[in-house]
């Protein structure tokens, strides 16, 4: 007699899983024929305190342990690299493990976008930290409608140049796009009534830059009779990007016209918002901004990160743990993690961490890197660079550092 396969089973109570949980909470879950299998197995729209939204997402569930990898789960992108990436409604992936009996989501859309076109994954990576469940699935909520609301009106501009450049922009920032003579693209940001803004330019790899209007035009001031003072270190020119002409008066223009959006109606500026990370930024261009090498930053970090392993070797674990019991991680961290965990290589590098394996940051591979980073620390704060490396940068570490007054103590007992 025929007998139906156990991926079906598993198939089918993820399905319901996911319908069940949705539909307790009174989204409204629209269920795609299976013989018309595109990619997706469900249209859901959000309601918020019972109303319906115009919030829609589209979810592709898998069940089962084949869809295990690493440290998390992946599914396969196949033929859908196209619909998923670029489609009018964002695609989730959601993946039930039935040992465990919890599901698990990635927002596929996103993590593909962040890939872009030409180097496109063929998984989509789901971390076990984004746990989906009846404590979880308000927060889940709240980050999937934001993401669609990304895509409305000046958002959407927004989200297309961020997605591009790999940067978050606030919706209050000024940003301004150019594409110049060789298809290249520069993006100027900048707070509201900072003098320092930021230029990002895809031929330079999207590095940030700093530049204000003094910094830009230097070499032009420097031939007329005015004083410029001592150069800021930190500030970038034109002759330093390599801009052409065309481009540094459009960065001049972006200056201009944002001072004038800045500009409340009697002239006066409006506040500046503070800097994050930075306490006591104010705009000015005098006070200073944290920049510095990227090579010095990575080697103090992992230098810090070994010494706090070599100290306590069950830090990764204790770190891993305390991250999955954190429900607020950020869509763009949990899709990072995604990507990360679902390689078996960066795991084991990250779980094998020490001086011994990694006596220097080339010795571990750049996404291996940033999942121990992702791991064990929360986040990193860069000072003015006058200051001492161990004061110019910060960590804050997802496990606290131990007081060593208080280590000190018990081991004399």
């Amino acid at each position: 007699m025929p007998k139906i396969p156990k991926g079906r089973r598993v198939g089918q109570a993820a399905v319901n899983a996911v319908r069940t949980l949705l539909e307790e909470h009174d989204h409204i879950v629209q269920e795609i024929s299976g013989q018309n299998d595109f990619g997706e197995d469900f249209y859901v729209t959000f309601t918020d305190d019972g109303d319906v939204t115009s919030d829609t997402i589209k979810v592709q569930v898998k069940g089962g342990d084949s869809w295990r990898r690493g440290n998390g789960y992946a599914v396969p992108v196949e033929r859908h690299n196209d619909t998923w990436a670029d489609g009018n409604i964002p695609v989730y992936c959601m993946v039930y493990d039935p040992h465990a009996k919890e599901l698990y989501w990635a927002n596929a859309t996103q993590q593909l976008r962040r890939f872009g076109p030409l180097n496109p994954p063929r998984f989509i990576g789901v971390s076990p930290n984004a746990v989906l469940n009846g404590t979880t699935i308000d927060s889940f909520v709240t980050q999937a409608r934001r993401y669609v609301g990304r895509y409305r009106g000046r958002q959407a501009v927004l989200t297309h140049l961020g997605e591009m450049s790999g940067t978050e922009f606030d919706p209050a920032d000024h940003v301004l796009h150019f594409v110049n003579g060789d298809d290249e693209d520069v993006i100027f940001w900048k707070s509201p009534g900072a003098a320092v803004a930021t230029l990002l330019l895809s031929a330079q790899g999207w590095n940030p830059a700093w530049v204000s209007m003094e910094s830009l035009m230097r070499s032009e001031l420097q031939t007329t009779d005015v004083d410029l003072g001592p150069a800021d270190p930190d500030l970038c020119s034109a002759e330093d990007l390599e801009l052409s002409r065309s481009e540094m008066m459009w960065v001049a223009a972006c200056f201009i016209s944002t001072r004038q959006a800045d500009e409340g109606p009697e002239g006066d500026l409006i506040e500046p918002a503070e800097c994050e990370g930075c306490s006591s930024c104010t705009g000015d261009p005098s006070v200073e901004h944290g920049r510095i090498e990227a090579d010095v930053i990575h080697t103090y970090v992992l230098e810090r990160i070994l010494d706090r392993i070599e100290a306590e070797p069950n830090l990764v674990e204790r770190s891993i743990q305390a991250m999955r019991r954190h429900s607020a991680l950020g869509s763009d961290i949990v899709a990072e993690l995604g990507s990360l965990e679902t390689e078996p290589r960066f795991v084991r590098q990250v779980n094998k961490l020490s001086r011994a394996t990694v006596p220097t940051v080339e010795d571990i591979e750049p996404e291996a890197f940033r999942l121990a980073i992702l791991y064990l620390i929360d986040c990193i704060y860069v000072g003015g660079p006058s200051l001492p490396l161990d004061e110019q940068v910060r960590i804050v570490w997802r496990i606290p550092e131990p007081d060593l007054g208080s280590v000190a103590s018990k081991s004399a007992h």
